[in-house]
Formats: C-alpha cells, sequence, structure tokens
C-alpha cells in the first residue's frame, strides 16, 4: 500500500515541480535582487557619505500634510483637560480630605529624574538643562585646561593601527617652578600637602542631580546625531582620542587583519560586512550587539537626555567595532552620587582570555557582563529606572550568541613580540629593548601586567588617598596592555591623557624613580604592544 502510493507521487512530481520552476525563472521580482538588497540593483550613497542611519530612520515620523478632517486639531485636543490637576475628583467627599485626594509629591514613575519640583515637564526639563549647558561646559573646560596642556603634540611617525598619529606628552600641569624630577622625589605625604599630585580623578561634566551618564564624541555625533545629548557636550579633544572607526580584529579569521574595512561597524552594515566571515551564531550575536535598546539618557521617556525621543543605544555604539571611541559615562555600582567615578568605556578586544569583566564590577564572565549592563548599567545600576525606561530581558540564548561574538574579537597584531609576548631582539630597537626590560624589572609594570597578554585577570588598590585629599578609589580591575595604543586616554576615567602621562602617574604612584631616558624607553615598548 506504501509502496503504491509512492508511485503515484513520483509519477505526478515532474508534472508539479517542473512548471512551477519555470513560474519561479520567468519572475523578475524572484530573480533579480529587490532594491535595497545585496545585488545588481543596490545603489549605494554618494562617494564620501555615510548611509542613514537605520535607527534614526525607523524611529522618526514622516511630515505629512494635513489635509483629512481628522488630523487637524480641536478646540478638544488643545485644551488643557488632560492635566493630571484638572481631572475631577471621583467624590465630592474628597474636598475634605488633605490635599483633596491628590498626590502632591514626586511621582517616580512619571516625573523626570532630576526634576526640581513635583509635576516637572519634559519642555521645563529641557529648557533648564539647554540654558544651564553653557557653563556646564565652561566649567568643565576650565578644569580641563587648569590640569592639562590640551594643545596635542602629535608624534611624526608612531600611529594606532589605522593611521591616527599619537598624540605625545605629558600633558599635565605641574605647580609653578616644578619639574617632574623634582615632584617624584618628594613623599606622598608632602605632594598631598601641597596638594600637586597632577592626576586627582577626573569628574564627569555634570556628575550631580542624576544626570551624569553616557557621552559620546562629536566625530561619532556627527555620522550618528541620535546620540547628542541637550545637556552636555564630550570635553576632551579628539586628538587624545582613540581612532574613529577603530580597527576590528576578529581571533578566528587572523589573516584578514583589520576586518572594519573603514566603517563603523551598525546595523546598516553588519550583515554585508561579515555573512561571509562570521558563523550564523556569531553573526547573530553581532546583531543584538548594534541592535538599540533603552538606556538611562537615551529612551522614550521624559527622562532623556536627546531632544526627541530614541530607542536607545547600542552595545557597538559604546564599544565601536568592538573597541572604543572614548566615550565615557558614570560608574552604576557606587553611592552617594558624589562617591561615583567618571568611566572610559573600555575595549572589548581580547574579552576570550579575560577571567573578569568591569573597572569594578568583577563580573565573572562574558554573559555574565552582557547580562548586567542591560539591566542595570545600562541604567546607572537602578533597576527601577530600568522598568520604567525599557529594560531589555534577554534570552540566554541571545546572551550565548552575543558573548560567541565578542569572544571573536582580537587584539591588533604587534609583529615585534614572539610567541611568549616577549620583543623578538631582531626586530626590536634598543630604545624598545631597554623598555622592555624595565617593563619586566625596575618599572615593576609586569606584576599586573604579565606577558604574553600583559593582564593578571586580577584587580588592585594604588591607595590614591596617600596622595590626595579625598578618600581612595578601592580595587580597579588591571586592564591587558595588548594593543594600549590605540585607546587613549588612560585610567579608568581618562584622566591620563597619553602613554607618558601614564608613565608619570605610575611613576609617582609607585616610587619607581625612573629617569627621563628610561620613561622615554618604557614608552617606546608600550607602543609595540
Amino acid at each position: 500500500m506504501q509502496t503504491a502510493s509512492k508511485g503515484r507521487i513520483w509519477r505526478w512530481l515532474p508534472w508539479l515541480v517542473v512548471p512551477a520552476c519555470l513560474m519561479f525563472l520567468a519572475a523578475p521580482s524572484l530573480t533579480q535582487p529587490p532594491p535595497g538588497a545585496d545585488g545588481a540593483r543596490t545603489k549605494p550613497p554618494p562617494k564620501g557619505e555615510a548611509p542613514p542611519d537605520a535607527v534614526a530612520e525607523a524611529q522618526a515620523p514622516k511630515e505629512v500634510a494635513v489635509e483629512r478632517p481628522e488630523q487637524k486639531k480641536t478646540e478638544h485636543d488643545l485644551s488643557d483637560i488632560f492635566a493630571p490637576d484638572k481631572a475631577p475628583p471621583n467624590t465630592e467627599a474628597l474636598t475634605n480630605q488633605a490635599d483633596q485626594g491628590q498626590f502632591r509629591g514626586f511621582d517616580l514613575y512619571k516625573d523626570p529624574i532630576g526634576a526640581t519640583k513635583p509635576g516637572m515637564t519634559f519642555d521645563e526639563v529641557y529648557k533648564a538643562l539647554v540654558a544651564a549647558k553653557p557653563k556646564v561646559m565652561a566649567t568643565q573646560q576650565k578644569l580641563l585646561e587648569t590640569r592639562y596642556n590640551l594643545e596635542a603634540k602629535l608624534d611624526p611617525a608612531a600611529k594606532m593601527s589605522r593611521g591616527k598619529p599619537l598624540a605625545v606628552g605629558p600633558t599635565a600641569r605641574l605647580p609653578q617652578g616644578m619639574d617632574w624630577e623634582a615632584l617624584a622625589a618628594m613623599s606622598p605625604e608632602e605632594i598631598r600637602r601641597k596638594d600637586a599630585f597632577p592626576y586627582p580623578a577626573l569628574p564627569h561634566p555634570v556628575q550631580g542631580g542624576g544626570l551624569g551618564g553616557q557621552v559620546f564624541p562629536p566625530m561619532q555625533i556627527k555620522m550618528f546625531p541620535r546620540l547628542e545629548r541637550y545637556d552636555v557636550d564630550f570635553d576632551l579633544p579628539e586628538a587624545f582620542l582613540p581612532e574613529f572607526p577603530p580597527a576590528m580584529f576578529l581571533q578566528n579569521r587572523p589573516e584578514l587583519g583589520d576586518v572594519s574595512r573603514g566603517e563603523v561597524v551598525s546595523i546598516n552594515n553588519y550583515y554585508r560586512l561579515f555573512k561571509d566571515i562570521l558563523t550564523p551564531v556569531q553573526l547573530d550575536g553581532l546583531r543584538l550587539l548594534v541592535t538599540p535598546f533603552p538606556q538611562e539618557e537615551f529612551n522614550p521617556t521624559d527622562d532623556r537626555k536627546t531632544a526627541q525621543p530614541s530607542l536607545g543605544v547600542t552595545c557597538f555604539d559604546c564599544h565601536v567595532n568592538g573597541h572604543t571611541g572614548g566615550e565615557f559615562h558614570i560608574t552604576p555600582d557606587i553611592r552617594p552620587e558624589q562617591r561615583r567615578m567618571r568611566l572610559d568605556t573600555v575595549s572589548l578586544r581580547g574579552v576570550f582570555n579575560q577571567h573578569i569583566h568591569g573597572s569594578k564590577r568583577s563580573l565573572r564572565s562574558v554573559e555574565d557582563f552582557t547580562q548586567f549592563e542591560q539591566r542595570t548599567a545600562y541604567f546607572n545600576g537602578d533597576e527601577i529606572h530600568a522598568i520604567k525606561k525599557g529594560m531589555n530581558i534577554l534570552d540566554q540564548i541571545q546572551v550565548t550568541h552575543m558573548a560567541q561574538m565578542q569572544n571573536m574579537l582580537d587584539f591588533p597584531p604587534a609583529p615585534k613580540l614572539m610567541l611568549d609576548g616577549h620583543l623578538d631582539p631582531d626586530k626590536a630597537t634598543p630604545t624598545e629593548l631597554r623598555g622592555e626590560k624595565l617593563f619586566f624589572g625596575k618599572a615593576q609594570c609586569a606584576v599586573c601586567h604579565p606577558a604574553p597578554f600583559y593582564l593578571d585577570n586580577d584587580m588592585h588598590d594604588l591607595h590614591l588617598e596617600r596622595f590626595l585629599e579625598h578618600g581612595g578609589e578601592g580595587p580597579m580591575k588591571a586592564f591587558t596592555l595588548r594593543g594600549v595604543k590605540d585607546s587613549p586616554p588612560y585610567l579608568h576615567d581618562g584622566r591620563c591623557l597619553t602613554l607618558e602621562d601614564t608613565v608619570e602617574f605610575f611613576n609617582l604612584v609607585q616610587g619607581l624613580k625612573l629617569a627621563k631616558e628610561e620613561k622615554a624607553d618604557l614608552v617606546a615598548f608600550l607602543r609595540q604592544l
């Protein structure tokens, strides 16, 4: 019976399949790629122009002419009867109760964070913060100019992975009549007493009032205007930031070198760039990493810090191309507000070989880090804010896909390093070799940054309270130094604008007593990592 049925199916199959194939071949809409798909009909943007931002396009309504009666605003539409204080009571008895049955305090769900009075509208908050912005940025600029020489000196030869020149320091300003050698000869107590430590913590321009949060550099906002805040601007000059776009390297395809191809990886182009390089699981993880989700400052509510409501930010908005563009925010895991620290966005390069993640949180896996970022770090460590603005609960499958993609991100090539992470003496210069000897010896760098990956997966406390009046910052993760030349500014808050500043910082903090020539040798070695 079954054999006979199969025979009838096979006899009729050619009559079913052949016409279907002919119809498929005859249909141009099926045989030609549709507009916007990869193929001959795709119309690229004009040369030199970036494609439209798909995220901005998705959330921006189109202006249409008001032609139909139902489109026109009526007196009812424009009236104030929708104001909460205009709502009639549900019973006349409320007139005898306290506050006549109304709630006159702050409504944590409705009132914007940072509002100075209950019932404050978005327009009121917006106008107040826009008006305050010039003073906010002038105060921050004055602070920076007091601390640093912001006129960048660029190295004529040393460059980042895609060719951006390295800024040369040190940039920190010393007290009048003081030089680095004299400062290094002082004890921590004397430096503290004279308020002479040149690298105190760098603050967020709007630390208080629950404002803080993510701030993007101008070159990124120029490409993605949706990332512009109305209340604060980026504060550090571009010369002291990483490349934009930064190079991107994959540990599963090292022979390709930089796979970014000079583009910022986004929802617009990730599939075109990586469909033939990544596995389906990794590609799906990348899709999630370039998908916007609500965040403290970028969201649809009145608490947002963008002029228009926003779908949010993507992981790769901050970790551009799996690296960083120098974006900064404020640590989510410390309270009260005045104890919170500015945090630079760290590179995701080499996370496949890291055992803990986060400057302070010491999360134990990439998966934990991914989930924590989405649930709380996106919202300054406050799940109440997350619920209000749009907490993104990731499925475990999505988390593993994102982790699989992050684990593909590799360090930039270091052609002068051997398999053990040390310099090849046949390729390195005498200056670089002297710097390596200092790194593993007198300078004590290798205590926290051992070869070959130049990290120890531990947290360390530098006890900076020895040099400063304010309290210390406690243990911080020691991040990898592989590819460090691509990641200015340095330290968790970016207080060291150059590698030279970083060497001066540790020379003071560790009491190394390095000579001027030794510092230069050490920088030369760091550039080869």
